[in-house]
């Protein structure tokens, strides 16, 4: 049976130890959702240049020799790559967690240009603005909801008051605007999880 092909942008997500010849990506890409990707290993020791990293969005030929359960990287034309987050242990904490979390949840056909875009703002945010807190709360409250899930309908009525107020802030204020305080942002975030948990599909861990 011949190689199928497939031409695609995607973003990685995440990225496994490298074996002796490939390294294993998990890459979304908003017209094929999830997909299983390997790019060979640069042969000369320090010709990493080529590779992609976490979070690099990329233009990708790829080519499967098993129906489409793993695909091998022909070429990879990097489009943006935040490397902005590294320079954080907090942002590239909430980066890699941002990451895991779509890689854990199959994304509906209808929804995954939204999510390509979630994860473009995401990390773009995470690579150059401060609070990566509240990033990751505002990401997540937007995935959910971009997953047909009714936080706005169901969860945020249900909120105390005072929590409400706080909600409406984190979401709707410019990241230099926020002025809710790490512990603030955290009670919210283990609400927000309990929800989730409780009450929708999605896998936080």
């Amino acid at each position: 049976m011949p190689a199928q092909s497939l031409a695609t942008t995607g973003f990685v997500l995440l990225k496994r130890p490298p074996g002796d010849r490939f390294q294993t990506l998990t890459v979304f890409s908003p017209a094929e959702g999830l997909l299983a990707v390997l790019q060979r290993l640069p042969r000369k020791s320090g010709a990493t240049s080529s590779s992609l990293d976490l979070f690099d969005e990329a233009e990708l030929m790829l080519e499967s020799s098993n129906q489409g359960r793993t695909w091998f990287i022909k070429e990879a034309r990097l489009l943006t790559r935040p490397s902005g987050i590294g320079r954080s242990y907090e942002a590239l904490e909430r980066a890699c967690t941002l990451g895991a979390l779509v890689a854990r949840n199959p994304v509906h056909e209808e929804s995954r240009t939204l999510v390509a875009a979630l994860l473009r703002e995401a990390f773009h945010a995470f690579a150059n603005a401060p609070r990566p807190d509240v990033i990751y709360f505002k990401s997540l409250y937007r995935f959910a909801r971009d997953e047909g899930y009714p936080l706005k309908q169901e969860w945020y009525p249900n909120l105390p008051a005072t929590d409400q107020a706080e909600v409406a802030a984190l979401l709707n204020r410019p990241l230099a605007e926020q002025t809710a305080t790490a512990a603030v942002v955290t009670r919210l975030q283990r609400r927000l999880d309990d929800y989730l948990r409780s009450q929708t599909e999605i896998l936080l861990e």
